[in-house]
């Protein structure tokens, strides 16, 4: 053997223990609360995904009760609010003009097909008040208080179609706590579009929840992305008590490995 195959093959010995060290224990990076860079950003808080009304309940229903996803959200706007830590919603709307599109998606397909988030018109809140696009009644007081950003609508799953990067940059925001509807949709095509544009995002993922069916869980699907993605993966406890900016755990940033 010679020493320049030799030297090949213990480089290649040498990458394939740290690819194995690495499937064993990702790394934990965490994510820091700071009161002057952080936002609360909950995506689509309304009554077709967490309403059991909604026209979605029956395949979220059982995720968002197992998950307490409901209660949890308040929990986080609320402890936000106290905590004067701002409040952004990146809301899922659609008007009649966009029913005129040509192609979609599995689940673009059936939003359409059931009418989910439908508004009247752009420029109108005409039957908006306890439709399916509106807030859940128990979030009102806080997403009403005049505080809260409400980004303009997304209109697949990402806020690369509205204005909430913006937004978060005009509030000099680069650090964000991610929440809301539905995991494996919205919340995760939103943190990755985040982590693109260069914030450090924790999710929340007792906060969220998503479609269950024969041989799907887009719940569980999540799950294993925000671990691969975020900088930290916490409970609704754990992103309280660092809200609150009471003492975290000292060892890991999450509860990701737990």
């Amino acid at each position: 053997m010679n020493l320049r195959f030799a030297t090949r093959l213990a480089a290649i010995a040498l990458a394939a223990l740290t690819v194995a060290g690495v499937r064993a224990q990702l790394p934990d990076p965490g994510m820091t609360v700071d009161r002057n860079r952080t936002a609360l950003v909950i995506t689509d808080p309304q009554n077709d995904f967490l309403s059991p009304e909604g026209v979605t309940w029956g395949l979220v229903g059982k995720s968002v009760e197992a998950n307490g996803t409901v209660e949890n959200i308040e929990s986080l706007i609320k402890n936000a609010k106290k905590a004067g830590l701002p409040v952004f919603v990146s809301p899922h709307y659609y008007y009649p003009t966009d029913h005129g599109w040509k192609f979609g998606g599995a689940v673009e397909t059936m939003m359409h097909a059931v009418n989910m988030f439908d508004r009247t018109g752009a420029l109108t809140t005409k039957g908006f008040e306890g439709s399916g696009a509106d807030w859940l009644e128990l979030y009102k007081p806080y997403l009403e208080d005049g505080e809260t950003v409400i980004a303009n609508p997304h209109k697949v799953y990402g806020p690369e179609t509205n204005d909430l990067v913006l937004q978060l940059r005009k509030r000099g925001v680069d650090k964000v706590i991610l929440a809301g509807m539905s995991a494996n949709l919205c919340v995760e095509a939103h943190l990755r579009e985040l982590l693109e544009q260069g914030f450090e995002v924790a999710v929340v993922k007792d906060a969220t929840a998503a479609a269950q069916a024969p041989g799907l869980d887009g719940y569980a699907a999540a799950l294993a992305n925000f671990r691969f993605l975020a900088n930290a993966t916490w409970t609704t406890e754990q992103a309280v008590t660092r809200i609150r900016g009471e003492s975290a755990p000292s060892v890991g940033a999450s509860d990701s490995d737990e």
